[in-house]
């Protein structure tokens, strides 16, 4: 078990949970980790416009030099580019400084190894293994410099383009970049491929990132599509590894929508090898269905997007993403991406002719209901529990036609049912019996 990293790097409310000790700490115990490794270590710091940002920032780089590191700072920059600038500065390791979606007050560090990809668990407990050694305990040595990198944007916005290979002209776009790291990358780059952009969440102060707007939140982009009349909409979070949809009529569309009309247009093409998409047990049963009738193979993995791209990666997949709107193209990046996903997708729109929402009729969402049990006693599911044996005759009457999953959060101590039904009613019913047995018998 690890007691700092959870399922995307380290989070917590800042100054109070994640301090400067922590993050200087961090640093340290990075590079000590890394030391294991021959060559140079070299890291890439960027962050999102969240008011703690920079005192973190500079408490990070602070252990990265003191260890003898290079640090390349590229400032207010979204999660999937400075993923990108790893690889394109040559560096060991990146360091992203955000809480993606949540709010404000909360600050997250996420870490990635070489090639811009979320290191694996053993890494992280390697890295856990340094920290108690790395506490105020300086070994000497020589100090490491730091390095402004002022074209990691202007590079970043080239690759996009680069991976897109398509104009946007007479395509209206709204965007809603929540504020946060993409605010002045994401317009910028619809609109030097053509597009008409109205764009909101583009004024971040510190403290408005995520604030009744971006992906967990699109109800301004629904209304701005519908009063201006744009032919999509697209919302990312805080610091843009995520995409959701709002078609011209005002309905959001989520990363399993995005994931099936992408797996189409790659298969259409005979680009689509091989001809599987990697999703988590969370994705709907409607894109299973999808992908069915496709003739496209559907590898589900644990929740969390690090699963998603090992398991790409394992199996070469092209197209892989959770339904939260983490969608991974891997022939043009290395981990989720919003603005290349909202790209692609106007591009399938541009080449289609079609309006989205008739796109998006390729697949017929299932009813879903999420619940949480939580136990009085603290106590969290087991093999063997008499809950299971109803778990499974639910299961044994859905059958095909729906889905019960149970799971124990890893985040916070309550068990997880999400239950898939073709009605909404019947789903309602099962999730709720399953989540009295769960309180029952755990007291």
């Amino acid at each position: 078990m690890k007691k700092y990293f959870g399922t995307d790097g380290i989070r917590g409310e800042a100054n109070k949970e994640l301090t400067p000790e922590l993050g200087l700490q961090l640093g340290r115990a990075m590079v000590r980790a890394l030391s294991r490794r021959e060559g140079r270590h070299r890291v890439v710091v960027g962050r999102d416009t969240r008011v703690s940002g920079m005192m973190l920032e500079s408490a990070l780089v602070a252990g990265l030099l003191a260890e003898g590191a290079e640090a390349f700072l590229v400032g207010v920059l979204p999660t999937p580019a400075v993923a990108f600038e790893i690889e394109a500065l040559g560096a060991e390791a990146g360091l992203v400084i955000s809480a993606s979606h949540n709010p404000y007050h909360d600050n997250g560090i996420k870490v990635f190894g070489p090639g811009g990809v979320k290191l694996p668990d053993e890494t992280e407990k390697a890295i856990e293994a340094e920290f108690e050694a790395a506490a105020g305990n300086g070994k000497g040595g020589p100090v490491g410099r730091a390095v402004l990198v002022e074209e990691a944007e202007q590079r970043y916005i080239d690759h996009l383009i680069s991976a897109t290979g398509f104009g946007l002209d007479g395509l209206r776009v709204a965007l809603d970049c929540a504020h946060g790291s993409a605010f002045r990358v994401c317009p910028g780059v619809f609109e030097r491929l053509g597009a008409t952009v109205e764009a909101i969440g583009t004024q971040p102060d510190g403290k408005n990132i995520n604030l009744d707007c971006g992906s967990t939140h699109p109800e301004r982009l629904v209304e701005l599509v519908k009063s201006w009349k744009a032919d999509v909409g697209f919302a990312l979070d805080g610091d843009a590894d995520r995409c959701i949809c709002v078609d011209e009529n005002g309905k959001v569309r989520d990363g399993d929508y995005i994931m099936a009309i992408a797996a189409r247009n790659l298969k259409e093409k005979g680009r689509l090898d091989p001809p599987l998409v990697v999703t988590t047990v969370m994705s709907n049963l409607g894109l299973y269905r999808a992908l069915d009738e496709l003739g496209v193979e559907s590898v589900q993995v644990q929740v969390g997007d690090r699963y998603v791209i090992e398991e790409m990666k394992a199996r070469e997949a092209l197209i892989g993403g959770e339904q939260s709107g983490h969608i991974i193209f891997h022939e043009h990046a290395s981990t989720g991406d919003g603005t290349l996903t909202a790209l692609l997708v106007a591009g399938i729109i541009r080449e289609s002719g079609e309006p989205i929402s008739r796109l998006f009729d390729i697949m017929r969402k299932y009813p879903q209901v999420l619940l949480s049990a939580r136990s009085g006693s603290g106590r969290r599911l087991e093999e063997g529990m008499a809950v299971w044996d109803l778990i499974e005759k639910y299961r044994g009457e859905l059958g095909d036609h729906g889905r019960v999953l149970v799971r124990s959060s890893g985040t916070e101590p309550v068990e997880r049912v999400m239950v898939e039904a073709e009605s909404e009613g019947t789903a309602e019913e099962i999730a709720r019996s399953i989540v009295d047995a769960i309180t029952r018998e755990l007291g």
